[in-house]
């Protein structure tokens, strides 16, 4: 999902304002308090969360700010907003925003050449598609080439049914990760643990790593992929702290 651009505005022109960060227990849940203050969301929500580690990661966020507020290093508190200020309110969108990922999803899309890439893909991707049907029944298409085809009514709706499963958190995780990847089923299998988020960012970035292997890498095109797996991997840990 989009990162709440306001909240980040907002926060990058504030002074850090506290001294001491601690996590708190609240209300059906786990809060953080800055100077003895709970935290709200920018919808002025209580900022509460499902596990004392996730709202310790929160908490390790807010205490590692410098002089200034930089929301863009703070990961797990907008994964914390984005469930809380709008997946709560929206949720059937979300789980058909998944399943609209799942419609074109990376893992279908198999190049027609070279011989060397193809080989690449159908090694490393079908497993993952193999293990998608036998586990969660999610039946694709495969197809060669860039011309998009439907994938099958039922398999979506078996995803959008998968995703509003989840809890708020989760399914904003799910949502995320399915943007990320550019596949819902990479972002499943880390949800489930079939793969890590190394492991899916990597399929993910499968086709640029091929043409990087035959052309030489680009250091800004790097730097970007560099900064996507640093999110894959936070977002990780924002799964586990979960529960």
């Amino acid at each position: 999902m989009a990162r709440p651009s306001s909240a980040n505005d907002a926060l990058q022109r504030i002074r850090r304002f506290y001294k001491v960060v601690e996590v708190q227990a609240a209300p059906d849940g786990f809060g953080v308090a800055l100077d003895g203050r709970a935290m709200r969301t920018p919808a002025k929500a209580p900022l509460v969360v499902p596990t004392p580690a996730a709202a310790q990661m929160i908490a390790d966020e807010w205490a590692a700010q410098g002089e200034h507020i930089r929301f863009s290093d703070m990961p797990a508190t907008r994964h914390a907003y984005t469930a809380i200020d709008r997946v709560s309110a929206v949720r059937i969108e979300v789980a058909e925003e998944v399943a609209r990922y799942a419609g074109s999803d990376l893992l279908c899309y198999f190049a027609e050449a070279p011989e060397a890439l193809v080989e690449r893909q159908i090694r490393l991707w079908g497993p993952v598609l193999d293990w998608a049907e036998s586990e969660l029944g999610l039946s694709f298409t495969r197809i060669a080439g860039i011309n998009p085809l439907p994938q099958p009514p039922q398999t979506l709706l078996r995803i959008e049914a998968l995703a509003l499963d989840l809890d708020d958190y989760r399914l904003a995780a799910l949502a995320y990760a399915g943007a990320l990847f550019g596949s819902t089923i990479l972002a499943l299998a880390v949800h489930l643990g079939r793969l890590t988020a190394a492991e899916a960012f990597a399929l993910s970035q499968l086709d640029e790593t091929f043409q990087e292997e035959q052309w030489g890498a680009d250091a800004e095109a790097s730097e970007r992929v560099e900064q996507l797996r640093g999110e894959a991997l936070v977002l990780e840990q924002w799964l586990k702290s979960l529960g």
